[in-house]
């Protein structure tokens, strides 16, 4: 059987959670969660990624996950995603205090033994094996864009004055592309989305070890707990899925 975890913390430094997150099991044994990252002051950060997580959210649960064929999935996430996209720029465009605004996303669907991962922007899926962690989302801003030109080493793009700069976000264009892909999930891999205010203080190293050692009910809290150890500087989100 399919368990997830979740939760988001403010972080020690913001004055509010631009985060949201949104997850459950479905009948048939299917998993889901979104996780957005919200931009354009504490007003339109907030509400493009509420808006986002609920719409997309919306769209899973009234699909019928039983029996539903892996392209269906891939359908469904990339409209869910599109739709929220709309909906977030019509909003900006009809209210000027939230112009500008916009939210990365980060979604999955587990299913049939396959872990469907849909993104835009810099919110993270890593999968979890007998063979170790891997990053299976690639960020979508300008750092990784130097990193991908070789022009920036991964540790560089770590402490980069402009790491934060991404290059997709929902609701800024009327228009989104969207990446997408599957994996295979396995009954001891485990699935982990979460925000940049967790990957800019915690590394990969640590998220592993903490994920190997612990239950995954207590891992949510315990990366949340180490992210604000290492100085907490933004809104941190994490949501775990295992078997």
């Amino acid at each position: 059987m399919l368990q997830i975890y979740m939760k988001t913390d403010i972080g020690l430094v913001r004055h509010s959670n631009q985060d949201a997150v949104k997850a459950g099991v479905l009948s048939g044994n299917t998993a889901w969660a979104v996780v957005c990252d919200g931009m354009g002051g504490a007003n339109g950060g907030n509400i493009a990624s509420a808006l986002a997580v609920d719409l997309i959210s919306e769209q899973i649960l009234s699909s019928g996950s039983e029996h539903i064929t892996d392209q269906s999935i891939k359908n469904l996430m990339i409209s869910a995603i599109y739709n929220a996209n709309v909906a977030i720029y019509d909003r900006a465009m009809a209210d000027e205090t939230l112009a500008g605004m916009g939210t990365t996303v980060v979604a999955a669907i587990v299913s049939g033994g396959v872990a469907h991962i849909a993104h835009a922007g810099d919110s993270r899926a890593y999968l979890l094996t007998r063979e170790g962690l891997r990053q299976i989302t690639t960020d979508h801003s300008m750092v990784q864009e130097l990193v991908n030109s070789g022009d920036l080493t991964t540790q560089q793009a770590r402490r980069h004055p402009q790491k934060n700069i991404i290059t997709r976000a929902l609701g800024v264009e009327s228009g989104i592309e969207i990446d997408y892909c599957e994996c295979k999930f396995s009954g001891d891999d485990l699935l982990l989305l979460c925000t940049d205010g967790l990957t800019n203080y915690v590394e990969e190293e640590q998220i592993e070890r903490l994920a190997r050692e612990l239950e995954a009910r207590l891992l949510p809290d315990r990366l949340i707990a180490l992210a604000k150890s290492g100085g907490g500087g933004d809104n941190v989100t994490v949501a775990v899925i295992r078997h």
